[in-house]
């Protein structure tokens, strides 16, 4: 394995009041995809938001170069691009505004070539300047998966990536997200699905 950058150790969460998991563990260097699996309501989401900081576990640590991700969350959530079941668009705005407007907030303005590149890599060029709200469930998602991809994280963790899309885009966002492992990227994703990462590592919930 490369030298580790995640380093996640004893993690454990409550939901509602009992465990969702416990004592759970692993690591990820530059370039791996852990494949989170397991039936619904075992734990993928919440050990996504737990990663993210959205969420406190009850205990364990998540490190990141050896430093524990708490103890400066600001810098974490910058290292960080997150894709929820919910898209997280606002729908009176476009594609295009949709996304600088995400990348004002993180506080790094994306250039023009920047942006170019992330419409292209999810076929959204030609709805650049469409609103959001006359967009299906599968070109949102696309617009969702380009805000992603646009941040340039190192740590994408994304909660059903392949949700509503069709196979061209499917493929896409797999071109897409080969692109960031082979560029020294990680991801840790929820899926029910084949993401098309060859070596993906997978980790079952069994909550």
């Amino acid at each position: 394995m490369a030298s580790t950058l995640l380093d996640v150790a004893d993690l454990a969460c409550r939901r509602g009041g009992r465990p969702v998991f416990d004592r759970l563990s692993f690591a990820l260097g530059a370039g791996e995809l852990l494949a989170l699996t397991g039936r619904n309501g075992s734990g993928k989401t919440t050990l996504l938001r737990a990663l993210a900081l959205l969420v406190r576990p009850e205990a364990g640590i998540i490190r990141w170069q050896g430093a524990n991700v708490a103890d400066d969350a600001e810098t974490w959530r910058g290292r960080l691009a997150w894709l929820g079941h919910l898209d997280g668009l606002k729908g009176d705005l476009t594609v295009g505004e949709n996304l600088l407007g995400a990348e004002r907030l993180r506080g790094r303005p994306a250039a023009d070539d920047r942006l170019d590149h992330a419409l292209a890599g999810l076929d959204l060029t030609a709805l650049a300047h469409r609103p959001v709200r006359t967009l299906s469930a599968g070109q949102r998602r696309r617009t969702a998966l380009a805000r992603v991809m646009l941040t340039a994280a190192p740590l994408w963790l994304l909660d059903e990536p392949l949700n509503a899309l069709d196979a061209p885009a499917q493929q896409a966002f797999r071109t897409v997200l080969q692109r960031h492992l082979d560029q020294g990227g990680l991801a840790i994703a929820a899926t029910h699905a084949d993401l098309g990462v060859p070596g993906a590592r997978r980790f079952e919930l069994t909550a």
